[in-house]
């Protein structure tokens, strides 16, 4: 299996395919979708996580998870939800360590309950009950 570290899969990407761009960060639909029209937002330098992100490159990746989100909805009228995340470090799951944002588009029914969203990365914790 080709490690997508080394090289760094998101610095050798090639703008063919950029779903969009700006000029501190791209969009690209991801390869291995949680749910149709499934995307990244990735700085272009490389940094490892979030915490690394210069105050211009947060606001080139805000930018365009917002443009993206727009373009999906006009796109897909089922689409009624996001889920927006990143994982930092290999413990939370980051495989490829660059930086990157999932926007994740939900649709009514895509699961049964959808309670805990982003909770749900650990199981036994995603559904839970409200104290009174």
């Amino acid at each position: 299996m080709k490690d997508p570290n080394n090289p760094c899969l998101f610095c050798n990407v090639n703008e063919s395919g950029y779903a969009q761009k700006n000029n501190l960060a791209y969009a690209s639909y991801d390869s291995y979708p949680v749910s149709k029209d499934h995307c990244l937002i990735i700085p272009k330098r490389h940094i490892k996580n979030y915490f690394d992100l210069t105050k211009d490159e947060l606001i080139a990746c805000d930018e365009l998870i917002k443009t993206v989100k727009e373009e999906i909805l006009i796109k897909d009228q089922t689409v009624k939800g996001f889920n927006l995340g990143t994982n930092i470090g290999k413990v939370s799951g980051q495989s490829i360590l660059h930086c990157h944002f999932h926007l994740i588009p939900r649709r009514e029914g895509d699961v049964e309950n959808p309670q805990g969203g982003i909770r749900s990365v650990i199981p036994n914790k995603q559904h839970y009950k409200r104290d009174k």
